[in-house]
């Protein structure tokens, strides 16, 4: 197992929701707009995603530099509602984090998150989390979750300063959408019902492995999948 790819909400941590209210804030402060994100379904999603779509529902403008206006207001706002109220680590992580830095060799943990990096980081950095992930591929490197592993990829191949086969990726998160970016580059998947999605709502989307929580998968068990792939 060359490297293991965590999602981020509802994989790692729930925030309570500060993502949303701080979406919502941002729309109220730049544009009027109280309520603008109410019905916005935020799931799985990227953040440029998300901000391109409310640009689009209120007719403004959906520029590169519109989208990076609002971010910039929104990781301000966020880093706020963090502050109120970090949330809490999803049961089964700092244990299963641990068996993986035990491996030998141990696999390059990286991030897979719709999040832009700096939220990720503002995030993590609340549960003292950020400083365990070595890379990663985030909505600044595009707003379509498939591009963003294919970055993921590529940068733990940099890191590693080799070829990586994807059935050597474990790709970890609590949603479809993070299924369906783990199979576009080929890796393996762990879905965790610790999100807005039960295990019955996630053993429909071909996971290789489904669990309420990740303390009820051994970390061996992805790790002779994962050798089965060849190097």
């Amino acid at each position: 197992m060359d490297v293991v790819l965590f999602d981020i909400d509802g994989t790692l941590i729930r925030t309570g929701g500060a993502g949303v209210r701080a979406f919502a804030q941002t729309s109220a402060l730049l544009h009027g707009r109280p309520g603008g994100t109410d019905g916005m379904t935020f799931h799985g999603r990227t953040d440029t995603s998300l901000v391109r779509e409310y640009l689009r529902l209120h007719g403004l403008p959906d520029t590169e530099e519109e989208i990076q206006r609002f971010l910039d207001v929104y990781v301000f706002l966020l880093g706020e509602e963090l502050r109120r109220h970090a949330g809490e680590v999803c049961p089964g992580v700092e244990g299963f984090m641990a068996e993986c830095r035990r491996l030998r060799p141990a696999p390059v943990m990286g991030l897979l998150t719709g999040n832009i990096r700096l939220g990720a980081e503002l995030k993590l950095r609340a549960h003292g989390l950020w400083e365990h992930f070595e890379l990663g591929g985030f909505a600044d490197d595009h707003e379509d979750r498939d591009r963003i592993a294919e970055a993921a990829w590529r940068r733990a191949e940099q890191h590693l300063g080799r070829t990586v086969s994807p059935g050597r990726i474990v790709v970890i998160g609590d949603t479809p959408k993070d299924i369906g970016c783990a199979r576009a580059i080929g890796a393996r998947v762990l879905a965790v019902a610790t999100g807005g999605f039960d295990t019955g709502a996630l053993r429909g989307h071909d996971a290789d492995w489904t669990v309420e929580m990740l303390d009820q998968i051994r970390v061996e068990e992805l790790l002779k999948a994962t050798m089965s792939s060849g190097s």
